[in-house]
């Protein structure tokens, strides 16, 4: 999964962008909103942590012209202004979510795995297919009551293909799950990624639609 944190402060973006790489997420972050526009309108993202004072366009100016656009990627606003009105007003623009600094990390956490699942139209907490089910808190995979442990790369590809069965996930548009700007990534990283899975969950599990890219089916 991967998030984009837009926030000016230095010191308050590299502790979330620690935090949340830790946590196993892909994450790039930039600190101004005019970065972020172009961000959100060029990269897929899975949700996106929005500060609303940002030098060159302000956080709902950015959030505007995202929903302008019909992109619906979750946003959680995290910003040291609590006043209602511009609570209401960041909602009313489209935000899913809103929290006020100081904050505690592990709930910014929690939070986008509520946003992320609502947004993949899951009520539990848990992603089940067949014999496996995924735990996106705890970064636990379970197939047949027995934990497989999966690198971080491995658990987003699976969850990714899960979260969408039964529709083909191009090989452009897992690259760009899986790897940050400033990753490096070798021209078959993604074919050993999906080559391990299979070893691990057994060989028809993902399907490969050629020329296309993959699928897990219903």
């Amino acid at each position: 999964m991967r998030i984009l944190i837009v926030e000016d402060d230095e010191l308050l973006g590299d502790g979330i962008q620690a935090g949340l790489t830790q946590d196993g997420y892909t994450v790039d972050w930039v600190m101004d909103g005019l970065m972020a526009k172009e961000a959100i309108l060029e990269s897929t993202f899975d949700a996106v942590i929005l500060d609303l004072g940002l030098p060159k366009l302000s956080g709902l100016e950015v959030l505007k012209a995202v929903r302008k656009k019909k992109i619906s990627v979750p946003v959680l606003i995290l910003t040291a202004n609590d006043s209602v009105t511009d609570r209401v007003k960041g909602l009313d623009l489209g935000a899913d979510d809103y929290m006020t600094k100081p904050f505690d990390f592990t709930e910014v956490s929690a939070r986008l795995r509520a946003l992320m699942r609502r947004s993949a139209g899951r009520s539990s907490p848990t992603i089940v297919h067949g014999d496996i089910i995924i735990d996106p808190a705890s970064h636990e995979v379970m197939l047949k009551g027995n934990a497989v442990k999966l690198s971080r790369r491995e658990f987003a590809l699976l969850e990714t293909l899960i979260e969408n069965a039964g529709r083909v996930i191009s090989r452009e548009q897992m690259v760009d799950i899986l790897y940050g700007w400033n990753d490096d990534i070798e021209s078959n990283a993604l074919e050993v990624h999906i080559h391990n899975l299979r070893k691990k969950f057994g060989s028809t599990l993902i399907k490969t639609i050629r020329g296309v890219g993959y699928i897990i089916q219903k």
